[in-house]
């Protein structure tokens, strides 16, 4: 049977996981194109499938059919793919590691997608979200990561009681300065061993408050000319210099 109607109570349902408040509420989101679905599939995230009518696909989950125009209002994307998926939020773990990203205030779902994927390819145990961050579920957020959210331990948390805690533990805690920070490039093998590295907003940078908190300041050395650079890029330089042991 195809779902045909735009008012069909699933169809209400999964036009409103495009909102932060329901996806919040219901412990669930969606994902559009096979790549992703794939992705969600090997996290064993899924729920449901959604297919336009025609289309056939191998995962063996309760699927339902809709036409071109049902597709069309669910999709966040001007040319909607063939395949959707339902999928229930992963459980995050509380042991956080010792290689950790956080993030104040990041808004641009590019930029956060953009940081994941470089955290999940250069050995970030945890990643965490602090107050103002975007929405991980976020469509665009999904598709920048490419996948790779599902496969991260992200969490939320107030990064100033998160700071205290992992001082407690030992962590030190790093910030970017332009000014005042260790080159990179220049970091020591024993002090890559363990780190919080904090990035923050696009605009406005970390928070005052949260580098007062940081035990090192580190930057990346680039032409003067060059005020500075897109959060997501430093993050990725930062993140792959820390990882090189």
């Amino acid at each position: 049977m195809t779902i045909t109607s735009l008012e069909n109570d699933k169809v209400k349902k999964c036009v409103r996981l495009k909102t932060k408040k329901y996806r919040d509420l219901e412990g669930l989101f969606l994902v559009e194109g096979f790549h992703l679905v794939e992705e969600a599939y090997k996290a064993n995230l899924i729920d449901e499938i959604i297919l336009i009518e025609g289309e056939t696909c191998s995962y063996h989950f309760a699927t339902f059919y809709v036409t071109k125009d049902v597709m069309k209002k669910l999709t966040m994307m001007e040319t909607p793919s063939a395949i959707m998926a339902i999928c229930h939020k992963r459980k995050m773990s509380p042991d956080l590691g010792n290689h950790l990203l956080l993030l104040d205030e990041i808004q641009d779902p590019g930029n956060l997608g953009t940081m994941i994927r470089s955290s999940k390819a250069f050995g970030i145990d945890s990643l965490v979200l602090g107050e103002g961050c975007v929405d991980l579920y976020n469509p665009k957020v999904l598709r920048s990561t490419q996948g790779m959210a599902f496969h991260m331990n992200i969490i939320t948390r107030d990064l100033k009681e998160l700071i205290k805690e992992l001082k407690q533990k030992g962590i030190p805690i790093y910030g970017t300065h332009v000014d005042k920070g260790v080159n990179a490039y220049q970091l020591k093998k024993e002090e890559k061993e363990n780190y919080a590295l904090i990035m923050g907003n696009e605009g406005n940078g970390v928070h005052e408050e949260l580098l007062a908190l940081c035990d090192q300041y580190i930057t990346i050395p680039i032409h003067q000319e060059v005020e500075s650079l897109n959060v997501s890029v430093a993050a990725s330089i930062l993140l792959y210099e820390l990882n090189r042991r």
